[in-house]
């Protein structure tokens, strides 16, 4: 049976009122969006390959608390503390090259393009520039209206100490599966900790986890008692800035820096997980790329929901 060609465009017409996620969604309003987006990461990948790591960082706390609405974005407002200032996400970044996108593309293409799919789409370049998997991302979000308090932003993030079980508890209620939580913890390939967020598994007792050669260098880093808690070291030694699966070899090897990270390693339901990732990297950039193009679909607003902010650090005026 031939469906009626107006039938089709009637579908078409309610699918685009609704709204949707979709490749290529700025085609025909904003044409060089994409581009856009991904010369000013070049740009900025060029003199700090660190980039990487912020955004991708940026971009799961961004999803895990509200949604993909970019409310992480939102600067704090007389006695309005805004969920960019909560404790978990102060050591966030990249709020600069998300603005300098914005202005890019606020001369371009006026209240087009979200700061949602900014952050979505910078991110997806950012990873390719560190040799991570090339992937094409729908857009179409919509920018909140609502800065998550404190305490949904705790109650929402996945931290670094939990065991394996809460973890995949937090991952379970945005729609991701265990399996998935072990690809998205993979990010951490290019990632760095400070040394305040590992430094109780180095004494008082030492972590029985922790390879003993990799906690004498941290001790040495880190040197608690001189104060210096705000060090920083990286998650993947060896290969900092690449986006590969090295990561995983070094949490089989008992050198996570994370507990979470190593508690994966040694869990019975996600060790298996990592070791399919570790020894695949083909399988790791595949499964990558599509478990953060899930992510970034978690509760997003989409057609008349929210609003396309002007400027991604507060909300538009209201009349």
């Amino acid at each position: 049976m031939k469906i009626p060609s107006i039938l089709i465009c009637f579908a078409l017409l309610l699918r685009l009122a609704v709204g949707e996620l979709r490749v290529g969604f700025y085609s025909s309003t904003c044409a060089q969006a994409e581009s856009i987006v991904q010369q000013v990461v070049r740009k900025k990948f060029s003199s700090d390959s660190s980039i990487t790591a912020a955004l991708l960082r940026m971009h799961f706390h961004d999803c895990f608390v509200r949604g993909c609405d970019a409310s992480i974005l939102i600067n704090s407002t007389g006695n309005k503390r805004a969920e960019k200032d909560a404790p978990p996400n102060q050591s966030v970044r990249g709020f600069h090259l998300i603005d300098e996108v914005k202005e890019s593309l606020e001369a371009a293409c006026p209240e087009t393009v979200s700061c949602a799919d900014i952050i979505t789409l910078a991110t997806r370049d950012a990873v390719a520039l560190s040799g991570g998997p090339k992937y094409e991302v729908p857009t179409g979000r919509r920018d909140g209206l609502v800065s998550a308090d404190f305490e949904e932003v705790f109650e929402n993030l996945p931290g670094p100490n939990l065991p394996v079980s809460e973890a995949s508890q937090r991952f379970a209620a945005k729609g991701l599966t265990e399996q998935e939580m072990v690809i998205l913890l993979g990010a951490h390939t290019v990632g760095v900790a400070h040394c305040a967020f590992f430094s109780d598994r180095l004494s008082n007792p030492p972590d029985p986890t922790m390879d003993p050669a990799l906690r004498a260098k941290l001790v040495r880093t880190c040197n608690l008692t001189a104060g210096k808690e705000d060090s920083s070291v990286s998650l993947d030694e060896g290969s900092q800035f690449i986006f590969d699966n090295q990561f995983y070899k070094q949490i089989l090897d008992k050198r996570g820096i994370l507990r979470l990270d190593q508690r994966i390693a040694l869990d019975n339901s996600t060790r298996g997980f990592v070791s399919d990732l570790a020894f695949n990297s083909d399988k790791f950039n595949k499964s990558f790329a599509d478990a953060i193009i899930k992510m970034g679909k978690v509760e997003v607003l989409v057609g008349s929901a929210g609003e396309v902010r002007k400027n991604c650090k507060a909300f538009n005026p209201r009349n």
